[in-house]
């Protein structure tokens, strides 16, 4: 059932939702409302890997588009049609805008967890802005901004326990496979080194996070290849090495003393990050430092 309402209130969008809810049936266990804060140009693409996400985690997806013009509000509800919860896409218009937290207030699940999460351009200080303070975690992409570098070091500067960010989640995969390396080699490491696209954010990342988790100064060099291709850790007993090449699914891995492998590496779609980051409701303390590290980098 799909429900377009235009230049309407809060309280009519929270009244047709009601009533459509009781035309199809109860959504059972949904576990969140998922707020989406996006463009016009993007809005397709967020509203996308928002349903999908929702297969995996149930929930209320509230997406959010701001517009010019005079003070209004259009919206879009979707229940039923084999959504796993409700959908609603909200445009705000003119001076309207700037009171978004309070026309979103009473659209939100009670007593369940409120994340919200801001595809490509995140405001400085996410924790402060209107609809970040609804939420209990907030979810940016320092990647997808005009300057990435700058991005991830604004993130940094306004953190806020329940921040963060999709360049830390594409690391996961590389986080993992470097601990394990380490729990099966657990020698000293004296250097690293990342190889990467220039000015990748995720690699400025892991490059904190390296120098953070193990004390030592972490090198990067420019490759042609796309996002992070290789990290090198050395030992005296030799190179612990994961190079990614020019596959975007399969790298290889090496640790010293056993026979190289390769290993399941690919490149996640957005819904795959997405997804990932709302298993969790908690502060992620290491992020926290590895972000702490970028701006003891810059004034080392």
């Amino acid at each position: 059932m799909i429900i377009e309402l235009k230049n309407t209130t809060t309280r009519e969008v929270a009244s047709e939702l009601l009533r459509a809810r009781r035309n199809v049936g109860p959504a059972s266990g949904m576990v969140l409302t998922l707020l989406v804060v996006s463009d016009e140009e993007h809005r397709d693409d967020a509203l996308q890997a928002a349903r999908a996400s929702a297969t995996a985690h149930p929930s209320r997806v509230i997406v959010v588009t701001y517009a010019n013009g005079e003070s209004a509000l259009d919206a879009e509800i979707q229940v039923g049609e084999g959504l796993p919860g409700d959908l609603l896409a909200l445009t705000m218009s003119g001076a309207l805008a700037e009171h978004a937290g309070s026309v979103l207030l009473p659209l939100l699940l009670p007593d369940s967890p409120t994340i919200v999460w801001w595809p490509h351009d995140a405001p400085d200080d996410p924790s402060e802005d209107p609809v970040g303070r609804l939420a209990d975690r907030r979810i940016t992409d320092a990647a997808s901004a005009e300057d990435p570098q700058q991005a991830l070091i604004t993130r940094a500067r306004n953190h806020t326990p329940g921040d963060t960010d999709l360049t830390w989640t594409r690391l996961t995969r590389w986080r993992a496979l470097l601990a394990a390396a380490l729990d099966q080699y657990p020698a000293t490491v004296t250097g690293a080194l990342v190889r990467s696209a220039p000015d990748n954010a995720p690699a400025t990342l892991l490059m904190a996070w390296l120098e953070d988790r193990l004390g030592i100064a972490v090198e990067n060099e420019e490759s042609s290849m796309p996002g992070v291709s290789e990290v090198r850790l050395t030992t005296e007993g030799g190179d612990i090495v994961i190079n990614r090449g020019t596959s975007d699914s399969i790298a290889l891995y090496n640790v010293p003393g056993q026979p190289e492998r390769k290993v399941a590496l690919r490149r996640r779609p957005l819904t795959d990050l997405l997804t990932e980051e709302l298993q969790r409701m908690d502060a992620d303390d290491i992020f926290e430092s590895a972000v702490s590290r970028i701006l003891e980098r810059r004034n080392d």
